[in-house]
């Protein structure tokens, strides 16, 4: 199946929802504890407080690692593809800009990275707009 606006998203059922159910499982426990002062009730708390906070980072640093990459392999995909009059854009698009363009096709490129600059677009109006969608199999 190709990839498209519609497609794009990836789910990790383990993750998001396994890990999310069991959290929330946890988090019900130690709120009951709490509520009841049950002893260790508040080691509990802590216990789930520092659970939270493993399972956003655990998601959010590789991410951002992933979208810093994606950031320069399109920085050197725009310096190949784009005319040399449009050549400063690159540096006004934010983090989410080249997120969302890198799913343009070479082709739309252009139009879309110089719209992108001009109507200060999010990721989800630039995806919106491509008319050729360029998979990217490779996101976690």
């Amino acid at each position: 199946m190709s990839q498209t606006y519609e497609t794009h998203r990836r789910m990790d059922p383990l993750y998001h929802y396994g890990a999310t159910v069991l959290w929330l499982l946890l988090a019900a426990s130690v709120v009951r504890h709490v509520l009841q002062q049950r002893p260790g009730s508040w080691t509990e708390l802590v216990l789930v407080a520092f659970l939270f906070i493993l399972f956003w980072k655990v998601r959010g640093n590789p991410l951002r690692v992933q979208d810093r990459l994606i950031r320069l392999e399109e920085t050197l995909r725009m310096k190949a593809l784009l005319p040399a009059e449009q050549q400063p854009d690159i540096a006004r698009l934010t983090p989410a800009q080249f997120v969302a363009l890198r799913f343009a096709s070479d082709g739309e490129l252009a139009d879309r990275v110089r719209e992108a600059v001009a109507e200060q677009l999010g990721a989800e109006a630039i995806k919106k707009r491509i008319q050729t969608w360029r998979a990217d199999e490779f996101r976690v």
